[in-house]
């Protein structure tokens, strides 16, 4: 009957004149998820749905085609069986292309040998995607699994030295008949190769600085991500402009892999100025100025100022590297700020040497604040004059890990204690801890869970003598958004002067407790929607209350600038929402 009536209305088109086909809606029932993703993608009549000059003759032959490509298109999955029905019915100048698929009884795995021979027969690296590879005797046959299995092991042989790699069988034969397959695959491995000779072609530093930077050395077993990682070095040392790591004609006699090393220096100077606005700081700008290349020992300087409504800075620093030249160096920066946190006005100078050094995964800074300090606030002033040793730790990037991995925890994680002595000038011998990390976690292709969380904590002997860049305070873009910039602190009441009444401020707490959830999800053309929901507080007990915030919010990303614009809502006490945006330059 679907077919008669499909006939009957190309019929009618043919003979009474149709007008221009608008679109064509495609529908397909009875297979959903990668499945249903495939049959789109072998659909003729899926591609040509949104051109609006076809004919029905056109049409007709695509939608024939239809049965066929969604048959094909289930073959993969394991399905040869696949009925399919359907209808073309019109609906004014649009057309509904309709398929119903039965996919059938699934053709299994019978039999699945894959097997390594020669010298890398017994590698872990070879032996592991084996052993973790779902093709099995007795599972569904996938055909792509048998793909990625094949791929992956002459990849990751050849990753790893067996350059010689090939396979002396590769069968999956199908019987659709029977419901039956048999998956052989045999990996002839042959010999592993060593790195050979590396030359290095470059006129900006001392050779042995550069050799510092390789991921690698001659005689040590070839491996392409050791090349890869040395490529990342070079280009994030910003001393070249253009880098070339490249493997040379490999030697089958020697078993070696020469490498040569192209590097074209870095002009010297850099010139950066960056503008944007956010409702923390209002218009803000950056302006930076970097000598890359002081001498060939890779000594640089960098001078940077910010100007923004609550934070005005200047730094200019010296930097030396040492150890690894990528990730490790000594550094002496001197920094002069004009601050406002919440009720304070802060202005300092700060000469503060630094070293880092890498221990395992961890990126470590050991710092000397030499800090001289004026706080104001009301009436009251708090000078302090005082050395701060510090150490902070961070983990490093997933492309300078070795094995490829991470450490277990969020992106963005940073660790930082630091304290003083009476003794080394400060007016009250405290200890400070500051932790925050986060994490981002894909749901989907377009869906993100986004958690941040940040806590910190001080022991002081005497709080109230605490300079106040040293306490905490919550609220803001990147803290409890419903509350402004640094607005969540302890108060404190300054006693009335005979000019003056007595005043309650904000001067900052003893510890911090900040935690977000947030559900993002993408949009086309670089637009992103999210809600979220906040709490957090600066405070001088805990147990003491934490506030809470909601909202919702909209991103906007582009090679060159993110927009952040979020609404939210105080839930803790009775409040308007407030708006937080954020304009920033991507460099």
């Amino acid at each position: 009957m679907k077919i008669f009536l499909t006939a009957v209305a190309l019929l009618a088109f043919m003979f009474w004149g149709a007008p221009a086909i608008a679109s064509i809606r495609v529908e397909v029932e009875g297979v959903d998820g990668a499945i249903r993703d495939n049959v789109f993608a072998y659909l003729s009549l899926k591609r040509y749905a949104t051109v609006d000059d076809l004919s029905v003759d056109v049409v007709t032959r695509i939608y024939e085609r239809g049965r066929a490509e969604i048959a094909d298109a289930l073959r993969p999955f394991g399905y040869y069986q696949a009925s399919v029905t359907g209808a073309l019915t019109a609906d004014g100048t649009n057309w509904i292309a309709k398929f119903v698929v039965t996919p059938g009884p699934a053709v299994m795995l019978t039999e699945a040998n894959v097997a390594l021979t020669g010298a890398g027969g017994s590698e872990p690296f070879l032996r592991e995607l084996i052993q973790t590879s779902s093709l099995r005797p007795g599972s569904q046959l996938d055909h792509a699994t048998y793909d990625h299995l094949k791929s992956e092991l002459q990849r990751r042989a050849a990753a790893n030295g067996y350059l010689d790699a090939r396979f002396t069988s590769s069968e999956l034969a199908v019987d659709p008949v029977a419901l039956k397959a048999k998956a052989l695959l045999v990996l002839e491995t042959g010999r592993r190769y060593r790195f050979g000779d590396v030359i290095i072609d470059q006129d900006a530093l001392d050779g042995a600085l550069v050799r510092k930077l390789m991921r690698f050395h001659s005689g040590a077993w070839y491996d392409s991500m050791a090349l890869l990682r040395t490529q990342f070095a070079l280009d994030d040392t910003r001393y070249f402009q253009a880098v070339v790591v490249r493997p040379g004609e490999r030697d089958p006699e020697r078993l070696t892999v020469p490498v040569h090393i192209e590097a074209e220096r870095n002009r010297r100077h850099k010139y950066t100025v960056g503008v944007g606005y956010a409702t923390d700081f209002g218009a803000r700008a950056r302006l930076s100025w970097d000598d890359r290349l002081l001498n060939r020992r890779g000594h640089r300087l960098h001078f940077e100022t910010i100007v923004s409504r609550p934070i005005q800075s200047a730094t200019i620093a010296y930097i030396m590297p040492i150890g690894d030249p990528a990730l490790e160096k000594a550094e002496i920066d001197l920094t002069s700020s004009n601050t406002t946190l919440a009720d304070v006005q802060v202005r300092s100078i700060d000469l503060r040497p630094s070293i880092t050094r890498v221990r395992g995964h961890w990126q470590h800074v050991s710092f000397l604040d030499l800090l001289h300090t004026q706080s104001s606030a009301g009436t009251t002033s708090l000078h302090d004059t005082l050395v701060v040793p510090g150490l902070s730790i961070a983990p490093l990037p997933p492309a300078f890990l070795g094995d490829g991995g991470t450490v277990g925890l969020g992106h963005g994680l940073f660790a930082e204690i630091l304290g003083s002595l009476t003794g080394l000038g400060s007016k009250s011998t405290f200890v400070r801890l500051h932790v925050r990390d986060d994490w981002r976690v894909p749901l989907d292709r377009r869906w993100r869970l986004l958690l941040r969380a940040e806590l910190g904590a001080t022991l002081a002997r005497d709080f109230n003598d605490l300079p106040t860049q040293y306490r905490f305070f919550a609220g803001g873009d990147r803290s409890v958004r419903g509350f402004s910039f640094n607005s969540l602190s302890p108060v404190e009441t300054v006693p009335a002067t005979p000019t003056t009444p007595a005043q309650d401020l904000r001067t900052g707490g003893k510890h911090l407790a900040v935690a977000s959830i947030e559900l993002e999800r993408d949009l086309r053309h670089g637009f992103g929607v999210a809600t979220f929901a906040d709490a957090g507080n600066a405070f001088n007990r805990f147990g003491d209350r934490l506030e809470l915030a909601a909202g919702i919010g909209i991103r906007y990303k582009l090679p060159f600038v993110n927009v952040g614009l979020d609404i939210a809502q105080p839930l803790s006490r009775h409040g308007s929402p407030r708006l937080h945006l954020n304009i920033s330059p991507v460099y």
